[in-house]
Parts: structure tokens; sequence; C-alpha cells
């Protein structure tokens, strides 16, 4: 886990693609792949996947979740090993995540013949939890020493371009950003305003937070789809949410 200090690593359960994510770049770090390419390749992985799950494939789509999750974390690998940090790349990665989650979960719906405003329901329920997730995650590597600060607790603005990217195109990105998370983010910060000013949040606390991150989303999806149980996807996505306040009320009443 390379964007927190030492002291401040925990077990993410939703990280497991980093290790074959450092495998694929070291591989390929020399090669003219750059990081917005690996973000690009698990767009087109994670619609191929949607593409199989619609047509009953469920053996196929599962790997192919998996793999996604593991391009996820290969592009911002790659941005760290050759130092060419991206608001770009950053952005770009988020919106693609959040345009997936939702054609993912329709397509579940139509194959399951689940009522449309449930499975958008699960998809509110997926992105609250994500943002929770990341919420407490960023603040956590915003405070951590030598910890990542590309992505910011409060973003109010488009940022500053770094010099191998556009200011244009971030400007653009930020604001579709902005349009597709901003209402969750609002949310989640209306519930748990004075948590940027904890000092840290222990590493039991962290790790099981991350059963709501993206990585650990997908592999549940995985699971589901190997063991042909995709009526119970949304079902899940929409009761695990039940744990939300939880882990607020804990933040607020120890940490």
């Amino acid at each position: 886990m390379p964007k927190l200090s030492e002291k401040d690593r925990f077990i993410d359960f939703s990280d497991y693609g980093r290790p074959a994510a450092q495998f694929i770049v070291r591989k390929l770090i020399h090669t003219k792949i750059s990081a917005i390419d690996y973000t690009i390749a698990f767009g087109i992985v994670g619609l191929v996947a949607i593409y199989c799950i619609y047509n009953s494939y469920f053996y196929l789509a599962a790997p192919l979740l998996i793999l996604k999750s593991i391009l996820d974390a290969a592009d911002g690998e790659v941005a760290r090993v050759k130092k060419t940090p991206s608001y770009t790349g950053r952005y770009l990665d988020s919106i693609f995540d959040i345009i997936l989650n939702f054609f993912l979960l329709a397509i579940i719906a139509h194959i399951t013949l689940t009522p449309y405003w449930v499975a958008f329901l699960a998809f509110v329920c997926i992105q609250i939890q994500g943002t929770l997730y990341n919420f407490y995650y960023v603040i956590l590597r915003n405070k951590s020493e030598g910890g990542d600060q590309t992505s910011k607790v409060f973003e109010k603005k488009a940022p500053r371009a770094f010099p191998q990217e556009s200011q244009k195109t971030v400007n653009f990105l930020f604001g579709l950003f902005t349009l597709l998370y901003g209402v969750f983010d609002r949310f989640v910060y209306s519930l748990d305003r004075k948590a940027s000013k904890s000092d840290r949040f222990p590493n039991w606390f962290m790790s099981a937070l991350s059963f709501y991150g993206l990585g650990f989303q997908l592999l549940a999806v995985s699971v589901f789809l190997v063991l042909d149980l995709s009526q119970y996807i949304i079902p899940y996505f929409i009761m695990s949410t039940v744990a939300f306040p939880f882990f607020i009320l804990v933040r607020k009443i120890k940490y």
C-alpha cells in the first residue's frame, strides 16, 4: 500500500489486486504504456465483463471483473513508479468507475428481472459505501507522512494541472467528476463534518471499512456470478449498507 506511511498501513480487503498490478507494472515499466492506457484498458475490460453478464457468460465475466480491479490498481502504480502524477488519470479513473457501476447493476437487474428502481437504489448504496471508504481513506492519506496527495478531502475547484497534462482537460474532467460524485460527497461529508480533524484512524477500523471499497464490491459480484446467485447481488448491496451508520458513529465516538 504505497499511498500510506508504514505505520498507517492496514489490510485493505478491496485492494487484493495490488500485488498483481505491481507485477504487471514491473514487467511493462520500460514500455510506452502510460497510466492513462491502463485506465482506458480497465474501462474496456469492465464493458466486456458487463457484456458477458448480459449474455449469461458468468464464468467469463467474473475473472474479467477481477482483472478490471487489477488494472484499476495498475494505473496508479505506473504513475507513482514513473513519477507522473496526473489529475486527468485520477478523475478519468473515478468517472469510468461510476459509469461501469451503473451499467453493471442495470444489466444485473435486466437478467434477474429486478425492477430498475431497485437496481438504482443498489447503485446509490454502492456509491455511498464507496464514498464513505474513500472519504476516510483520503483523510488518512493526506495526514500520513509521505502519503499520496493527489486526491483531496475537499475538492471545490479544479486543481492546477501538472506540467504534462492540459488544464482544459483537467477542468472538464473535474466538472464531470463533480457532477457524478458531488451529491454523494456532500451527503457523506454532511454526516461527519469533523472527520478531517481526527489525527488518524486505527488499522482495524480502516480494514473493516475496506469491505465497502470498489475492489471488494466487484469481488462480491464475481463470487455471486460464479455461484450462479446473480439474483442476490442487488439485495446484497442494499442490505450491506445497514452498517454505514455504524462506521460514522464509531468514528465520532472514539476517533
